[in-house]
């Protein structure tokens, strides 16, 4: 997994499939690698035809650590205060571009996950030419009246950051059952076996409470999204308790011609067993391109 240099931090990518075929681009969400995209998962959308690039966000993974921006006082970004921002999901999405760029990816289907459909989004607007069709995934538009989190769910998120590994581990089943999908709950040991592999490879959660800075200090996208051209599809879980599916159908409705799934027993997560649906709507939408 090599590193290129893209709006002035080091990004890791990883690329799946021909890369003569056209490229599609992954986006995961708050805290995540790019590791959290199933190895299954991108070798279904290679086998579909596609030349998947998935990629670190800053302050995620591999990529670059943003640690001298210090640690952000969410209390007060909340209160309208934004001192202490590190940065936005626009600079993300810059991040996102500049990696197209430096591989010589001219246009791309993108998909995001979570804060990933939020990176994605952003990027739509603020890079048009280079988003061929866009895929958001479980995410909303910024609109703060959309896409609540459940009370257990944001304690959930809230919670002070493991330290051990062993509490990693249990966080991430106590997490799962929190907002993970009722109809198709994962197993402990895939949890186990995930959350493990995350944190040998990293572990930053000073880069996670920057990420979820960014997220609360980036403005409403509900307005720029209308202007968006590319071919757009919105999945959504109906049963996702950490942002409510208003969010996904804000984002829908913000979108012209945008088109909505939204999956009943889908939580906040993405089951194994869903995977056929939701990879026929991405290629289904990108055929719209």
């Amino acid at each position: 997994m090599p590193d290129v240099r893209a709006n002035g931090i080091d990004v890791r990518y990883e690329t799946v499939g021909n890369p003569d075929d056209p490229a599609l681009l992954l986006v995961m969400g708050l805290g995540a690698q790019l590791v959290d995209w199933p190895a299954d998962f991108c070798a279904a959308l290679a086998d579909r035809g596609f030349h998947v690039v998935l990629f670190d966000n800053r302050d995620a993974g591999l990529s670059t650590a943003l640690d001298e921006l210090g640690a952000p006082d969410l209390a007060a970004i909340m209160g309208g205060d934004p001192a202490t921002v590190p940065y936005l999901l626009a600079d993300m999405a810059a991040d996102a571009a500049g990696l197209l760029k430096e591989l010589g990816i001219t246009r791309a289907h993108v998909v995001g996950a979570s804060m990933g459909g939020m990176i994605a989004q952003q990027l739509t607007v603020d890079h048009p030419g280079l988003v061929a069709s866009l895929c958001s995934i479980m995410s909303t538009t910024g609109d703060r009246t959309v896409g609540h989190p459940t009370p257990e769910a944001m304690a959930a998120l809230m919670r002070p950051p493991a330290s051990t590994r062993e509490e990693i581990l249990a966080g991430a089943i106590a997490s799962s059952r929190v907002i993970g999908s009722p109809a198709y709950p994962a197993s402990e040991e895939w949890l186990q076996q995930r959350a493990a592999a995350k944190f040998d490879r990293s572990f930053r959660p000073r880069g996670t409470q920057r990420q979820y800075a960014a997220i609360i200090a980036s403005p409403d996208r509900t307005a720029a999204l209308r202007s968006v051209e590319a071919p757009t599809v919105v999945i959504h879980g109906e049963a996702d308790p950490l942002i409510n599916v208003s969010g996904g159908r804000a984002t829908a409705a913000a979108v012209p011609g945008a088109e909505l799934l939204v999956i009943p027993g889908m939580g906040h997560d993405l089951p194994q067993v869903l995977w056929p649906q939701i990879i026929d709507a991405i290629v289904t939408n990108t055929t719209r391109a």
